[in-house]
């Protein structure tokens, strides 16, 4: 079998591992090919893809499609990701209040109902 090439820096997951891991119940894990990640009760939100390039990011696929056309400079998706409930997000192209809405998005998908109920009537007193 052969391998593929490996090549990818931690530190490009930094930004959105830091905005990932103020939601309740993450955690920091590593996935795919010793690559950072982010779970949600277990389950991948998100990770740094082991080109590098990218970081695939959990999303439902009405948000996906939504996301997809409203950021293409941001945004794609690659053939293998099409059957799956994910967006790409280029590792150097994003703004931090989008990418934290991305997040909060695929967050709530991972989350019980109860911790989003939770967590929105936190955000509305906070506000």
């Amino acid at each position: 079998m052969k391998s593929k090439p490996i090549n990818f820096n931690y530190s490009d997951f930094e930004v959105v591992k830091n905005i990932a891991l103020t939601f309740p119940d993450t955690a920091e894990s590593i996935s795919h090919e010793g690559t950072p990640s982010v779970k949600v009760r277990g389950k991948l939100m998100c990770r740094l893809h082991d080109s590098g390039e990218f970081i695939p990011i959990r999303l439902a696929f009405d948000l996906r499609d939504h996301y997809l056309e409203s950021h293409p400079e941001i945004f794609h998706l690659p053939d293998h990701f099409k059957a799956y409930p994910y967006i790409c997000m280029w590792v150097h192209k994003y703004d931090k209040n989008l990418l934290r809405e991305v997040l909060e998005q695929s967050w709530k998908g991972l989350a019980t109902k109860k911790q989003v109920k939770e967590y929105d009537a936190m955000k509305v007193t906070n506000r």
